[in-house]
């Protein structure tokens, strides 16, 4: 897993490195020279403009333009405002942006939590320090930047490299290994390795009911959200899957042709949901079985009496939004999957800019872990009583081709098959959990299987189909990284 770091670790991280700031400045210029020197194909005749400003990250862009100057490159350096004015100005004679074949942003880097008047984008590519002078370090906030091609930050990376729009803005992120130890850090970004690493692998002599999956989705109004619970839970491991939707007889339930339905009829459906349910790995409940007063009270009980690893997604939030105490009696693990809106009905407000803090917050309060959705998905479970802050792991696989109806079905059904191999102990449910939101956020970038634009809307169904294609992909991906 890659670290992640607010802006205040990496400060205590860098007061804590053996080498001194000279030493650090001097990786981190060469880093950054390489970096261009790559993204220009070349050095000699190339111009570059640094905007370096006077702290560190200032001294990072001037060690990199001595480098680049070594090898043939015309840099100009100057300050913060002398850039502005120069990509900006419109004066005749005077160099603007199109002069320069790349523009090196050390103007504030982390340091600055506010606008500098970076309100005309250079017409180069623009190469960002650590992260883009306007990036708000810690929630991606944007208050004025230059949009950067690419961005080499150190050591670990800041939640406002992977927050939106902090993310956009800063382009392709490279993290520089600068000799920095962030291994203390409280939040990680999982790779494709990791999530293979953490999914279950199928067993020799597994059967069929060896990780069965209990499904309580759909209703008369909502037939299609049990249908891609299932499917999704089917491609993800479960190898048997029973349905009901509240409301509905067996025959109308929508379903895979392998599922089973069982009836669920209205009124008090959650003692007959509980009857056989020890016989389950996992269960989720929520998607799409309707908000209305009667329901809800039945999806409470359902959460509160089942015995095993439950994943409470959609309309299950909002009962347990009305009914919290539901939770209290809980021992088996439980995944609460909010999207914003969500978030804001269970814990009475939108999740703060502070995102990561935010989620962990959530996971503290509910004693669960909390999959918060969004451009990156991030994953909390509660603290041990001896562990200090809670972890969170991070998922930005995703795209938003993902944002299509469904979507939250098919990552429920993912999540409670990863959890059906048998995971109770908090920080493997974390991990699996992440992983699940990893593995189904692959789906968006998988090219194989999918030759239209990178912006056309993926379906649900369509990210189903590409589980399985998917989940061989972070395998091969995992051996890559390892060398085997």
């Amino acid at each position: 897993m890659i670290p992640i770091v607010t802006p205040a670790e990496m400060a205590a991280i860098d007061a804590a490195a053996p080498e001194g700031t000279d030493v650090l400045v001097a990786r981190a210029g060469a880093a950054v020279a390489i970096a261009a020197r790559r993204m220009m194909g070349g050095t000699y005749g190339r111009r570059v403009l640094v905007a370096a400003g006077k702290g560190n990250n200032g001294a990072d862009g001037r060690v990199a333009a001595t480098a680049l100057e070594r090898w043939g490159v015309r840099c100009r350096v100057v300050t913060p405002p002398e850039a502005l004015e120069l990509v900006g100005t419109a004066n005749l004679g005077a160099p603007t942006s199109a002069a320069w074949d790349l523009v090196i942003d050390a103007a504030y880097g982390t340091g600055l939590h506010g606008s500098w008047g970076a309100d005309t984008v250079p017409a180069a590519p623009v190469l960002a320090v650590d992260i883009p002078s306007g990036i708000d370090a810690l929630t991606g906030e944007d208050h004025g930047c230059w949009p950067a091609a690419m961005t080499v930050t150190f050591g670990a990376l800041k939640p406002g490299l992977l927050l939106h729009p902090g993310a956009v803005a800063a382009g392709e992120v490279e993290l520089a290994p600068i000799g920095l130890d962030a291994s203390g850090a409280m939040s990680w970004l999982v790779t494709d390795a990791d999530a293979d690493a953490a999914l279950p692998a199928a067993e020799p002599a597994a059967h069929k009911w060896h990780r069965a999956v209990r499904v309580i989705a759909g209703s008369p109004q909502m037939r299609g959200a049990g249908h891609l619970v299932c499917a999704a839970a089917q491609q993800s491991g479960a190898g048997m899957v029973v349905v009901s939707s509240p409301g509905l007889r067996a025959a109308d339930v929508a379903r895979p042709a392998e599922a089973v339905a069982l009836d669920l009829r209205p009124g008090q459906w959650a003692g007959p949901a509980l009857e056989d349910i020890k016989r389950f790995d996992a269960a989720v409940i929520g998607p799409g079985i309707g908000t209305d007063p009667a329901a809800l009270a039945q999806t409470a009980r359902f959460i509160a009496d089942c015995p095993v690893p439950l994943v409470v997604d959609a309309d299950g939030l909002t009962a347990l939004a009305d009914h919290p105490e539901c939770l209290h009696e809980r021992t088996a693990p439980t995944v609460l999957t909010p999207h914003d809106g969500e978030f804001a009905k269970l814990t009475g407000g939108p999740p703060a800019a502070d995102r990561f803090e935010a989620v962990r917050r959530a996971a503290e309060e509910f004693n669960a872990v909390v999959l918060l959705k969004g451009p990156t998905t991030l994953v909390a479970a509660r603290a041990a009583r001896d562990a200090g802050m809670a972890v969170v792991l991070a998922a930005a696989s995703g795209t938003a081709r993902l944002a299509t109806a469904g979507s939250g079905d098919v990552l429920s059904g993912v999540i409670a098959a990863v959890l059906s191999a048998g995971a109770t102990e908090p920080n493997a449910v974390l991990s699996q959990t992440a992983a699940a939101a990893h593995w189904h956020g692959c789906t968006a970038t998988f090219g194989g299987h999918d030759p239209g634009s990178a912006l056309t809307p993926l379906t649900a169904m369509h990210q189903v189909e590409l589980l399985g294609v998917v989940r061989t992909g972070l395998t091969a991906s995992s051996s890559e990284t390892s060398g085997t």
